[in-house]
């Protein structure tokens, strides 16, 4: 990290950003050009290890590029606000950020059903209680995104 003096390592403060982050996105292997994917997700955080969580089609694209590489590069962000300094004549943007790579791990019907109603769900008050379709897990993936490596940095 080329700015040391933004680099956030307590681990405390790292999960307080992810918090504020809504989407996640997701750069896979693909030949030549990475597929990058913006995803809703969720997450668990025991004993030092993070791991996301999150869920679409059985098909496509994304679906078939993290069955064939099983490893993604991630990255979540919140932008502040563009600062202009005028004493320094320069821009800079106020930002949390949070970066890292995991392996991916698709969850059998049982751990699916488990991580949906217990975690996905359980993130936003609007959902912890929605009735929701549990015919659609039968055609969802749900993916556990297991991190082993993760750096954070801010911009305030």
């Amino acid at each position: 990290m080329s700015r040391k003096d933004r680099e956030v390592t307590d681990f405390n403060a790292i999960l307080n950003i992810i918090d504020e982050c809504d989407i996640i996105r997701i750069g896979l292997a693909d030949g030549e050009f990475p597929y990058i994917v913006p995803l809703n997700f969720a997450y668990t955080a025991e004993g030092g290890e993070i791991n996301f969580y999150v869920h679409g089609a059985m098909a496509g694209r994304k679906y078939e590029l993290m069955n064939r590489n099983g490893k993604c590069f991630f990255e979540m962000d919140i932008p502040i606000k563009i600062d202009c300094l005028a004493d320094k004549k320069s821009v800079t943007m106020r930002y949390k950020s949070v970066m890292g790579k995991a392996n991916i791990t698709f969850l059998d019907e049982e751990e699916k059903q488990n991580a949906v109603d217990k975690i996905i769900m359980n993130r936003y008050d609007e959902t912890r209680n929605f009735d929701y379709n549990r015919l659609t897990l039968a055609r969802t993936a749900v993916a556990k995104l297991t991190v082993t490596e993760i750096t954070a940095k801010v911009n305030l």
